[in-house]
């Protein structure tokens, strides 16, 4: 399993040497660009799922073409 911790700055260091004491935790951190993106596609992902179950309306493939 995978799990995002997002942990203050002056707190990071004693979080990963708590978490590498775990024979069973495999921890590394990853840049603020690299936590960004996985956010926004889980936020993409969210919204898609909404718009498959209908509470969310799509935008039509031409507008978004249109903006680009």
């Amino acid at each position: 399993m995978n799990i995002l911790l997002e942990v203050n700055d002056s707190k990071a260091a004693f979080m990963m040497e708590l978490l590498n004491n775990f024979s069973f935790v495999k921890a590394k951190p990853i840049s603020p660009a690299k936590a960004l993106l996985m956010e926004e596609i889980k936020e993409a992902v969210d919204n898609l799922k909404l718009v498959e179950k209908g509470k969310l309306k799509a935008q039509p493939l031409d507008e978004l073409l249109n903006e680009l």
